[in-house]
């Protein structure tokens, strides 16, 4: 079935979901675009040129699109404290939502967000696009195959300290690392751990070299509740990058084997090849190579498709917007436990919000 979609925001992250997210959808019949909105007319032409629209089908005020164009599916790629507002004019409309991550700025407002989904009847997916990229899915499926998990690592790590990089409110966010990046990272692990994380404990600050308002590096640990932890590292503000964005480090100790993602190659490395008691040292490219997996197409745009076979009757796409209040409960812990330099209880903190929403 073609969906009716009405796509808002066409800056910074919207253009991306423009160029490369919602075409492969349009080109397999999934999705047609109807509208497009963007508060600044100067954006417009990108949705005329990427996403064939007319300018009468552009628009600066998301109601009247809304009225004027009949939809199925709500597009929402705009600075997350306007998340909540949107979706509920979307709702207002019955329309189904994708959304970018995060769901809302705070853990209170994506709880009312996803409230109010279930209390419309519609369903609400989030691009946590990052778990579906080529590489990361081909460390899951090879995780999933090598025996109980122990622990987990992630690094990112990347020198883009100046301004210019990304769009001008990422560089004013309060948690710049934890709300634009770590939000995917920690999202990754948790899929990984696929239990629910018990305790956070963060720290995270801003360098004095970073030209950013929000802590933009961080160190985060995790405890789920099956007993496997996990361990982050990030920052947008290291001399060099060695683990930048899309070529993140990714370990997971297994029982049987370890599994190593880094910079996009994926690699394992079995137990019983190496004796207990050799502290020889090996490294990238002593494993054995685990082939990339091949699909059509990778994250949003696969994300688009999952979410539109679920409006069509299928499960649940993984990242619904119950699903990812999970991840985001993990994210504002590690913000309280920054804040306050004590671990946060994350299950504690979500009930919390949900008593508050």
């Amino acid at each position: 079935m073609t969906h009716r979609l009405v796509h808002v925001g066409l800056g910074g992250q919207g253009s991306t979901w423009a160029t490369d997210a919602i075409p492969p959808n349009v080109h397999d019949d999934r999705i047609e675009v109807v509208a497009a909105v963007d508060t600044d007319p100067e954006r417009h032409e990108l949705a005329e040129q990427e996403l064939g629209l007319s300018p009468e089908e552009c628009y600066t005020d998301l109601e009247t699109a809304l009225s004027e164009r009949p939809a199925d599916i709500c597009s929402i790629v705009t600075p997350p404290s306007t998340h909540e507002a949107v979706v509920e004019t979307a709702l207002a409309h019955d329309l189904h939502i994708i959304s970018e991550k995060p769901i809302a700025d705070t853990l209170e407002a994506s709880v009312r967000v996803a409230e109010k989904v279930e209390k419309a009847g519609k369903k609400m997916g989030i691009t946590m696009s990052h778990r579906f990229d080529r590489d990361k899915t081909t460390f899951r499926r090879a995780v999933e195959e090598a025996g109980d998990i122990d622990y987990l690592t992630a690094r990112y790590t990347g020198n883009v300290r100046e301004r210019g990089f990304y769009a001008d409110y990422v560089y004013e966010m309060e948690n710049m690392l934890l709300l634009d990046g770590a939000i995917h990272h920690l999202d990754i692990l948790a899929s990984l751990a696929d239990s629910p994380c018990e305790r956070v404990y963060a720290e995270t600050w801003t360098p004095e070299e970073a030209d950013y308002d929000g802590d933009c590096s961080g160190l985060v640990t995790l405890h789920f509740a099956d007993g496997t932890r996990a361990q982050y590292e990030g920052s947008y503000a290291n001399a060099t990058t060695l683990n930048g964005w899309g070529h993140e480090q990714f370990r997971a100790e297994c029982s049987d084997q370890t599994v190593l993602l880094d910079r996009r190659d994926v690699e394992r490395f079995h137990a019983d090849a190496y004796d207990t008691g050799n502290f020889e040292s090996i490294g990238k490219g002593d494993g054995e190579a685990v082939p990339l997996a091949e699909r059509p197409h990778w994250k949003n745009a696969w994300l688009i498709e999952q979410f539109c076979d679920w409006v069509d009757g299928g499960e649940p796409m993984p990242t619904n917007v119950d699903s990812v209040l999970q991840s985001m409960a993990i994210v504002f812990a590690a913000i309280e436990s920054s804040a306050t330099g004590e671990a946060v209880d994350v299950q504690a903190l979500l009930d919390d919000a949900r008593a508050n929403a």
